[in-house]
């Protein structure tokens, strides 16, 4: 199972699209590797350098929306390609949504009031997030800067949880049938 927790790149902006996440002028690459050096390429975001922003980060805090515009899984496949494997928001277009978690990757939902803390706590400073999914059905993004540290509940669903211990879709199948 991949690891869903890390150094957290916040991205400060509501309806980031999949055009933003990955161009469409990359969607003719045939490996999900080729698409590893264009991630948020033409993402427009004050004080954002995708050359330098993204290494190392594992996963994104961001605003309302994330995924809008066009369906592709490419989207996807290029944020799991840079060891982004959790996202975290307060919604996501419906169809990116669900193509992360197809993918074995976390799309979090958590209330307004818990990203707009994350982003006045923890947006400058160097952040590490660790996902906590129990046994009951209860999870948790755990945020740490240094000394400080705070935690936000959010709901996995039974079957969402089943897809990111099975990798995704395709390995959620090959163990059911």
């Amino acid at each position: 199972m991949k690891s869903f927790g890390g150094a957290v790149l916040f991205l400060d902006r509501s309806d980031i699209n999949t055009d933003e996440i990955i161009p469409a002028k990359y969607l003719t690459e045939n490996t999900k590797q080729a698409l590893q050096p264009y991630l948020l390429e033409d993402l427009k975001l004050d004080g954002f350098n995708p050359k330098t922003d993204i290494s190392g980060k594992k996963v994104i805090i961001t605003r309302e929306n994330f995924g809008c515009g066009s369906s592709r899984e490419h989207a996807p496949w290029a944020l799991e390609v840079n060891g982004i494997y959790t996202v975290i928001a307060p919604n996501f277009a419906r169809i990116f949504r669900q193509n992360m978690f197809n993918n074995g990757l976390m799309a979090i939902e958590t209330d307004k009031k818990s990203i707009e803390d994350m982003f006045k706590t923890f947006a400058d400073k160097d952040t590490e997030c660790k996902v906590v999914i129990n046994d009951d059905g209860s999870a948790k993004v755990k945020l740490i800067a240094g000394s400080l540290s705070k935690s936000y509940p959010f709901k996995l669903g039974d079957f969402e949880k089943a897809l990111i211990e099975n990798d995704g879709w395709i390995g959620y199948t090959d163990s059911k049938y």
